[in-house]
């Protein structure tokens, strides 16, 4: 019963720690003077993906077996996987029901108009070439760390240089665009929570509240996985079904739960800005670890994560170039983690 309820408190300390962590890193992005979308893709993904980096990180580097080490393979392929589907479809479902909600009190004659029809795209077609820009980087990328797992040659660990490489390129191309990306727009930001009455906080209290909800985030993710370790068996499911459909859903939660408070606050841009930065962070940085460290070949299952991956990713691309991502289409991408599911039975067996 303990591993219950630690989850329930892992859950609840990881979505309050989300909370300050996104009201203090959009102070950040003030301070530094970067760009909206920039506060989502480095700012907040940076920080987000930081758990399941770290699990990367720690397996491959002192994994004492090949099995120990491919956890952190694992997690490399699990992340994107998590994402691109899980992710994606929640905040779909998020901005649906928050629009249905604002329509009843519309009604009910309490509220103000909704913010957008559920069949009206997600922005126009300015922020839909944001978005599909995105992806159009972490597709290829992707493509190839797929195809490294599928073969064997002798310099091949030298290759992981080349992903964070590529992730360097993606930082400097999304820090240099600065407040002009976005046409130099400004919004007003809610008071920092360590100086609720300042008007313009300190920076030692933008950065100390930053790291502090960095830490819970982390050690909060570290135990929520953990428990999910000891749940599987208790629900007879195998370690390999807990490692590959629930272990990646915990490692994102951060990004889920950001997510789902952006689109609460009405910023559904940095909700899926988030999410994409997040995406080039896991196609990069876990691959080049993995690569320099192990073996990174590929087994059924990991090459199944990988297709619906790019599947996933080709179908939200798609849409996106056709200026007609929705909420109801993006909430359609969860639904690939159902196909990989289902695909993953007989894998397995």
């Amino acid at each position: 019963m303990i591993h219950f309820v630690l989850l329930i408190v892992c859950a609840v300390a990881i979505y309050l720690s989300c909370e300050w962590f996104v009201n203090a890193v959009e102070w950040l992005g003030a301070r530094l003077n970067v760009g909206k979308m920039a506060v989502g893709t480095i700012l907040a993904a940076f920080g987000t993906a930081l758990p399941e980096s770290v699990v990367t990180l720690v397996a491959v580097t002192t994994g004492a077996t090949e099995e120990a080490k491919d956890i952190g393979v694992g997690a490399a392929m699990g992340g994107p996987l998590a994402l691109s589907t899980i992710a994606y479809g929640v905040t779909g479902m998020m901005l649906l029901l928050k629009r249905r909600g604002e329509r009843r009190q519309v009604q009910a004659g309490t509220g103000v108009p909704p913010s957008g029809r559920d069949g009206e795209a997600l922005g126009d077609a300015k922020d839909m070439k944001r978005l599909a820009k995105d992806q159009k980087w972490f597709l290829p990328i992707f493509v190839v760390k797929v195809a490294l797992g599928l073969v064997a040659f002798t310099f091949k660990p030298a290759l992981g240089f080349l992903f964070f490489a590529a992730y360097a390129v993606y930082f400097w191309r999304e820090m240099r665009g600065g407040r002009e990306a976005d046409g130099g727009e400004d919004e007003e930001l809610e008071p920092l929570k360590f100086q609720p009455g300042a008007a313009s906080p300190a920076t030692w209290a933008v950065v100390a509240q930053t790291l502090a909800t960095l830490a819970v985030i982390f050690f909060a993710s570290q135990l929520f996985v953990r428990q999910l370790d000891a749940i599987g068996p208790m629900l007879g499911l195998s370690s390999a079904v807990t490692a590959l459909l629930l272990s990646p859903i915990a490692t994102e939660l951060p990004e889920i739960m950001n997510a789902v408070i952006w689109v609460r606050q009405g910023k559904t841009q940095l909700a899926l800005a988030n999410i994409s930065g997040a995406m080039m962070i896991q196609a990069t940085v876990p691959s080049g670890l993995g690569l320099l460290f192990t073996t990174w070949m590929f087994d059924g299952a990991l090459l199944w994560s990988g297709l619906i991956t790019m599947a996933a990713i080709v179908y939200l691309l798609l849409t996106m170039r056709a200026h007609r991502l929705t909420p109801a289409r993006l909430s359609v991408a969860a639904g690939f983690y159902l196909v990989f599911a289902v695909g993953l039975v007989p894998i397995l067996s």
